[in-house]
């Protein structure tokens, strides 16, 4: 079925709208007449509410509705939030908390939306929102990653709505006992934020039957199931829409109050309402990530081979339980956190924390990162320990090609991997051998130059079954129906460049549709490097089917068999009649056979994929101020085979910048009290492209089985790698000025007061 060679690297389509100024992102699409809104945020973290005044702001003028929990209540929405439960190993199942729409009663966080204000522009409701009266009675905020203090909620009185056990115990303690050496390293990391290019955004339009909701998410399906529990309509009586999404990274996958919100207003005034975040907003109501604190020991023989690794981590939920709530460091961090080697046995115990702080914990992979970075570290710490290269005592535990299909202590099953050729090929292209003259030139300079290495493995997530349709229009085009969403990553380029690869339909005639559940009755949305590989799985599916129907009617109408397709051309033998796909959907329409002019097929991946790869940095290091920069980025990844080398590419470039983002300066913080410290891009550091040098990309893959195409995903790759290898790189710059330990943000004043410590301490 194939047309074109796979793999070739056509222009992104979506560019041209995009570089022009022709996006159509949430913002550009609102209807005349449209009402906006704010809200009345909290401004502690935690507190009882006493008193609550509307009357001054419904009065101003503009003002067309005022909106508070009691309102909500009022038309019957006291549904809370979807919230995820997680189960551990002994069957023990977290405590359920409820999450209201607007704050009922009690604040539990800085920024927790308390009211809402819809007006004719978006400066008279802010206005209005400043004449609301808000009285409380303050109460202690829970910041602690430990049990106990202040309850964040009543019915969690320990702060720990969560316990999460994964593997054998007994085999690990067994297994630490007759070690030759082991390794225990506690590694902090630090909570992060998105800042997306377009911040999170919905509109609502009521027309007395139905609700539209558009809103700049990762996928309908969810929100227009949750739309309609919340607000008490019947699912069919909800229609969510996408438009152009500007970055996602998982925090825009979630349900959040403010949508809503913004919906039971349109519904309550009968007019059509948007709210569109601004930073500040963000930084205070997204939902954050990172933010655990874990402590990771390795066992060893006495050839240095691993034994058994076990992991205790404390894991900041933030304010509530949500879509992930308790999840995200739990399950998610068990699919990978065992990584590419031969481990015998393991253990991974996570408490899940609430505190006064962000929404929610869950976004940017969280899980992945977090795994990857603990055990690397520990891995390149133990390496220091024995005596050993990094590359030395990672190639002595790489499961080998030979033991694939490979179970995980943490049941996972990896199905391909060529990790140890990976790792060769990044310390060639690397120019490892060529280290010690550029750290002898960097200490000419007065600066200390570190490598840092990492090799990661992450898992495709989410839902692993995924449909396609296939629609041909009566003006010669072809639509393509997916379940996935795009937030800017190229899905309408590689889409339509695929199926025209496999169909030979002419690629400028296919347009990708997405983000309408109306048109498309199910979907999983992006997240979890899931997109490429379930969709164009689903795509191959619906194409070999249509190909199959078109086959059959062709011999029935020409009477020549068999039909074959080949080069994207039907024939037969003893028949002269050549035909396109599109022409044998011409010839079906003129002979009545509609059913022929659209073709849908649901596809299950029989496994997940496995992403992997090595990756290897240099720093650095001015130990006069402290300050790192970042010299050289190798990322020698395994994706699979690549539909699109340069959308890929492109990725890991995004997804290193967002690794080395939080690696070296990115820092959520908050005061004693839980007031938000960080709440502006005057006060939280992203990565500038003057940060970061030409990262070099080489892609070296082993393709999956588990995927008709070979893929593995590409989402995250960057970003997992690139925490564990910025920060090997720091401590290896600062080992020989006698630091021991570096956790991240790296940043200047950090480092500066690690290598001033370090001159106190004996040697």
């Amino acid at each position: 079925m194939r047309a074109f060679g796979q793999s070739q690297g056509v222009s992104r389509r979506e560019d041209l709208r995009f570089l022009t100024g022709n996006g159509r992102y949430l913002d550009d699409i609102l209807p005349e007449g449209c009402l906006h809104a704010a809200f009345l945020r909290a401004p502690v973290a935690h507190a009882v509410i006493t008193g609550l005044d509307t009357s001054d702001a419904a009065a101003m003028p503009g003002v067309h509705a005022v909106l508070t929990a009691e309102d909500l209540k009022a038309a019957g929405v006291t549904a809370g939030l979807w919230a995820v439960l997680t189960t551990d190993r002994l069957g023990r199942k977290g405590k359920a908390t409820h999450r209201p729409v607007l704050a009922n009663g009690v604040i539990r966080h800085v920024g927790e939306p308390i009211a809402i204000v819809v007006a004719d522009t978006r400066a008279l409701a802010q206005d209005a929102v400043e004449a609301i009266m808000l009285d409380f009675d303050e109460r202690p905020a829970h910041l602690d990653l430990a049990p106990g203090g202040t309850p964040v909620h009543d019915t969690v009185p320990d702060n720990l709505p969560v316990e999460f056990h994964l593997g054998d115990t007994e085999a690990v303690e067994a297994a630490f006992a007759k070690a030759a050496h082991t390794t225990r390293l506690t590694v902090r990391q630090n909570r992060v934020t998105t800042v997306s290019m377009e911040p999170r955004a919905a509109l609502a339009e009521w027309d007395g039957k139905r609700l539209h909701f558009a809103f700049n998410g990762q996928g309908v399906w969810n929100h227009k199931r949750e739309l309609a529990r919340v607000l008490n309509l019947d699912p069919e009586q909800v229609r969510a829409t996408t438009p152009d999404v500007g970055g996602g990274f998982g925090m825009k996958t979630m349900q959040y109050p403010e949508q809503s919100a913004t919906a039971q207003a349109a519904i309550t005034l009968g007019k059509p309402v948007a709210w569109i975040s601004d930073r500040s907003e963000a930084m205070l109501a997204d939902n954050g990530a990172r933010d655990l604190e874990s402590t990771a020991e390795l066992a060893f023989d006495a050839d240095h081979r691993i034994l058994a690794y076990r992991v205790e981590t404390r894991s900041n939920l933030g304010a509530y339980n949500s879509q992930f709530g308790q999840m995200i460091q739990a399950e998610l961090f068990s699919k990978v956190f065992t990584g590419v080697y031969d481990i015998p046995c393991a253990t991974l115990n996570v408490q899940g924390i609430y505190t006064n702080t962000t929404p929610v914990d869950a976004y940017r992979g969280a899980g992945r990162p977090e795994a990857i970075t603990l055990l690397e570290r520990t891995m390149d710490m133990a390496a220091r320990e024995l005596g050993l290269s990094p590359f030395e005592l990672r190639a002595k535990n790489f499961i080998v090609p030979d033991a694939f299909p490979y179970t995980t202590p943490g049941e996972m099953t990896y199905d391909v991997g060529s990790f140890a050729r990976v790792q060769a090929r990044a310390q060639e292209l690397g120019d490892v051998a060529g280290f010690p003259a550029r750290r002898a030139e960097s200490e000419g300079k007065g600066l200390l130059r570190g490598m840092g290495f990492a090799y990661y493995i992450e898992s495709i997530l989410g839902e692993d079954s995924e449909g396609a349709a296939i629609e041909f229009t009566d003006t010669g085009g072809v639509k393509l129906y997916v379940g996935t969403q795009s937030n800017g990553q190229g899905h309408e380029t590689v889409y339509a460049q695929y199926l025209a690869d496999i169909s030979g339909l002419p690629f400028d005639a296919i347009e990708v549709v997405q983000g309408d559940s109306d048109l498309i009755g199910r979907g999983g949305g992006t997240g979890g490097s899931r997109s490429v590989t379930v969709q164009t799985t689903a795509t191959h599916g619906t194409a070999e089917a249509m190909v199959e129907a078109f086959a059959a009617f062709l011999e029935d109408e020409i009477e020549a068999a068999p039909f074959t397709f080949e080069d994207g051309i039907f024939s037969a033998p003893g028949s002269n009649r050549r035909l396109t796909l599109i022409e044998a959907a011409e010839l079906a329409r003129a002979k009545g056979r509609s059913d022929l002019l659209r073709h849908e097929k649901r596809t299950k991946l029989p496994g997940r994929s496995f992403p992997n790869g090595a990756h290897l940095c240099e720093v650095e290091i001015d130990p006069e101020t402290g300050a790192m920069r970042l010299d050289r980025y190798l990322a020698v990844d395994d994706l699979g085979v690549l539909m699109h080398p340069q959308l890929a590419e492109g990725q890991v470039h995004g997804g290193v910048v967002q690794g080395f983002g939080q690696a070296a300066a990115e820092d959520i913080r908050f005061d004693a009290d839980g007031q938000l410290l960080t709440g502006s891009l005057m006060d939280y550091a992203v990565p500038r492209a003057t940060d970061v040098p030409n990262i070099r990309f080489v892609s070296d893959p082993t393709p999956s089985k588990n995927n008709p195409i070979g893929m593995k995903g590409c989402g995250e790759a960057g970003t997992v790698g690139a925490l564990a290898a910025v920060s090997n790189a720091a401590l290896d710059a600062l080992w020989s000025r006698g630091v021991r330990h570096v956790d991240m943000p790296l940043t200047p004043l950090r480092i500066w007061s690690w290598l001033n410590d370090a001159k106190d301490k004996p040697a």
